[in-house]
């Protein structure tokens, strides 16, 4: 038997994440943490990963327009042992895994490579192969 990697995330990290995603994500929608930096902002949770022992949890989170993303990551790092304990029984596991919120920059990145092959260089490679 052949034991997964740590670049390669077992069937068990992933669904975990999926579960603790979807829980932050309704944890979010309900308002239920008072902070001003998240005072009407829509915060999506495009991933959750998990460490193989299942303790930590690394969300990545973006606001909607993704405006002040820095300051609602430490709006929420602020209020992460609330939101742990809210988690722990939305979640069917032996231990509720801490969480850290991170800045989704998935988003950034697909930006930048489109740009990469819009630009002239990429354009002019293309054209030269045909």
């Amino acid at each position: 038997m052949t034991r997964a990697t740590s670049s390669t995330p077992s069937v068990r990290m992933l669904r975990v994440g999926e579960l603790l995603r979807h829980a932050v994500s309704d944890l979010l929608v309900r308002n239920e943490i008072i902070d001003p930096a998240l005072d009407g902002v829509f915060i999506t949770v495009p991933e959750v990963r998990m460490t193989p022992d299942l303790k930590l949890a690394s969300v990545y989170v973006m606001p909607l327009g993704g405006a002040n993303a820095p300051e609602v990551v430490e709006a929420l790092n602020r209020h992460k042992k609330y939101i742990r304990g809210q988690l722990g029984p939305a979640l069917d596991l032996k231990f509720t895994p801490q969480v850290r919120f991170l800045v989704d920059e998935t988003f950034d990145e697909a930006g930048r490579i489109d740009a990469l092959l819009r630009s002239s260089n990429v354009q002019r490679d293309l054209n030269d192969d045909s």
